[in-house]
């Protein structure tokens, strides 16, 4: 191949990368979300945040 078509095809790779990545990310948080922010959260905590 040549040097063009690899940094194209590199370029291309990363973005997917970056895209599935920022996907991951917005699951954890919704998971994170979901139960509440956290184990670890106190009873507290959860009243002042709600």
């Amino acid at each position: 191949m040549n040097a063009e078509f690899e940094y194209v095809v590199m370029q291309n790779h990363a973005r997917e990368l970056r895209e599935a990545a920022a996907e991951h990310r917005r699951v954890r948080q919704a998971v994170k979300e979901q139960r509440g922010g956290g184990r670890h959260r106190s009873v507290f905590a959860r009243l002042l945040s709600s």
